[in-house]
């Protein structure tokens, strides 16, 4: 038997837009929210190179990431043609308005993953490099 955690509900959920789940362990989860009111969750990393999905355009049953614009079926996790590869999708059940997460996904599913580290954070985390180098800036997800 499934057990479900309430997140939000619907209405609490930009249309077009995102709200992201913390969890104790992994990246967030990204839950979506289309114009006909369907409700999607993936893993807030793209397959690409990392990308925050939830930061994304979201049109139809897509997310378009907003480092490289690969374009993410909701539904399936998978990048569109040409692009190959996909990201950790959750279960999602909408009752009463209200949206739910498996916590059992929540908990195990895709903990392993990390967001790549690139560009200045990278060499920051090289001894040799210079401290100046790192730039800080935050998007931050909120939590359920």
């Amino acid at each position: 038997m499934t057990a479900w955690i309430a997140i939000a509900r619907v209405d609490d959920i930009p249309v077009l837009g995102s709200r992201c789940v913390q969890r104790e362990k992994g990246l967030d989860v990204a839950v979506f929210r289309n114009d006909r009111d369907e409700v999607f969750a993936l893993l807030d990393r793209c397959p690409h190179k990392g990308g925050p999905l939830s930061q994304g355009i979201v049109f139809g049953n897509q997310v378009a990431c907003p480092m490289h614009n690969w374009t993410i079926g909701l539904d399936s996790g998978c990048a569109r043609e040409p692009d190959e590869g996909c990201t950790p999708r959750f279960a999602v059940k909408v009752q009463d308005g209200v949206v739910h997460l498996d916590a059992h996904e929540l908990a195990t599913q895709a903990i392993d993953l990390a967001r790549p580290i690139a560009g200045p954070a990278r060499r920051a985390t090289d001894p040799h490099a210079h401290p100046e180098g790192l730039r800080s800036g935050s998007a931050v997800c909120a939590s359920a």
